[in-house]
């Protein structure tokens, strides 16, 4: 349109081309968007002005967007929405929610950005703290809401939540909305509830393949692999196409299970989809060779990879060899490992494991000396308890809690159950956890 004198982009024609910038994170197209509408006098009215404050936001160029808003006679709740999904992205949470905090009444969709940008950074608890600031100004949550807080809800194992959301979905006949259906399955089978998650899909109208592939997921993660890959097979005779992640959930549940025969099977059909097979694909068939103990085999497929292997591939083989007690397997996987994360502590923990495990002492211990020496901790793992107080986080070892006495003495009657039942508790002693 440029070259053609008897065509003049307009306001119109800029604001789609700057949304188009601001989807694609083409910042330096956008820049000169912007300065074709300084040179040639385009009217800056709200539309153009919140098409370029999105695309500075989206892009990462946070301080010239904060100019520009600040700039602005009168943002509405586009530009402020923009403005906050903007530093959610980037993790400037504290920003954001400043931001939000100067608005006298937020529309819903400010609500959304903002619940949104919590989960997005995991910060669950605040998420659902807004839900119910949102509820308690008036606002009712609505599609977007749900399918945005369903998965801390899972990260938190909050079941009561879980449930509440899913019935709130019913009653606001929001249930049939694909997000949301995706995000309850998704929800019930993280907390559980594989059977919930099924009949949830059951009763689902329209199956995209969105649908199918939160189904198959669950059913993978629940290492039931016969019943993942029998609702592929009806997936594909309903002629729903699958994508790229409907065949790692597939993979997933082949590694799961050590199904060669199928994994080898629905890796080939990548082609036949045109799917070019993407690094959680090779992770997969990685993780399928490796736990079914043929380790050499996975490493020459690894070697056969037409690009560079993640730590994700790596990290499939390691805990092959892990398992089946190769040494030199793990110490060729660490050896990649290292280099690309070198401030995971797991890897350094399961390779001393593995040291241990063969009784290679000077090795185990000289490897946790290097770990230590470079000034790394393995973080503290935590875990969550739903009780009628609410979520509660605790830690092994933790006497914080003033009935831990109380907790230790339950968990000790568990043990001695298990051993009058004839289960041998693994020794601790021969296996650092750091």
């Amino acid at each position: 349109m440029l070259h053609l004198e008897k065509f003049s982009p307009g306001g119109v024609t800029v604001v789609s081309v700057l949304q188009a910038c601001a989807h694609s994170n083409d910042l330096m197209l956008g820049m000169e968007v912007h300065q074709y509408v300084i040179e040639n006098g385009i009217e800056l009215d709200i539309a153009v002005y919140n098409s370029i404050i999105a695309l500075y936001s989206k892009c990462g160029s946070l301080d010239y967007a904060r100019k520009l808003f600040e700039e602005m006679g009168e943002p509405d709740e586009i530009t402020y929405g923009a403005m906050i999904s903007g530093y959610m992205i980037y993790g400037f949470v504290d920003q954001a929610v400043y931001l939000f905090q100067e608005i006298d009444k937020p529309s819903l969709s400010i609500w959304n950005a903002v619940i949104t940008g919590l989960v997005q950074n995991n910060l669950y608890e605040q998420a659902l703290e807004f839900v119910r600031k949102m509820q308690l100004s008036g606002d009712q949550p609505n599609a977007v809401t749900l399918s945005s807080i369903l998965p801390g809800i899972s990260d938190l194992a909050f079941v009561k939540g879980g449930k509440e959301v899913h019935a709130y979905a019913i009653k606001s006949d929001c249930n049939q909305n694909i997000y949301v259906a995706t995000g309850v399955i998704d929800t019930y089978a993280k907390l559980g509830f594989i059977q919930s998650a099924r009949h949830i899909f059951d009763h689902t109208k329209d199956r995209s393949v969105i649908i199918w592939t939160a189904i198959i997921s669950a059913y993978a993660n629940h290492g039931e692999a016969k019943a993942a890959l029998d609702l592929f097979n009806v997936m594909l005779s309903h002629g729903i196409r699958p994508d790229s992640i409907t065949f790692t959930a597939v993979l997933a549940a082949c590694a799961h299970s050590g199904l060669i025969e199928e994994a080898w099977r629905i890796f080939e059909l990548l082609e036949k989809y045109g799917i070019q097979p993407l690094d959680e694909h090779y992770a997969c068939m990685v993780g399928v060779l490796s736990r079914a103990g043929k380790l050499s085999e996975a490493v020459d497929f690894i070697r056969k990879m037409p690009f560079e292997p993640s730590a994700r591939v790596w990290g499939a083989l390691l805990n092959g060899a892990s398992v089946y007690g190769d040494v030199e397997v793990g110490r060729f996987a660490c050896s990649h490992l290292f280099e690309i994360e070198p401030e995971n502590t797991g890897n350094f923990t399961i390779m001393a494991n593995l040291y241990s495990k063969a009784g290679r002492w000077e090795e185990a211990q000289e490897l946790r000396k290097n770990m230590k020496k470079i000034g790394l901790k393995k973080i503290t793992g935590s875990s969550w308890m739903e009780t009628c107080q609410g979520l509660k986080s605790f830690v092994a070892t933790d006497e914080s809690n003033e009935k831990f006495g109380e907790v230790y003495g339950v968990v000790e009657r568990l043990l001695g159950s298990m051993r009058d039942d004839g289960y041998v508790m693994m020794d601790e002693s021969k296996e650092e956890t750091m």
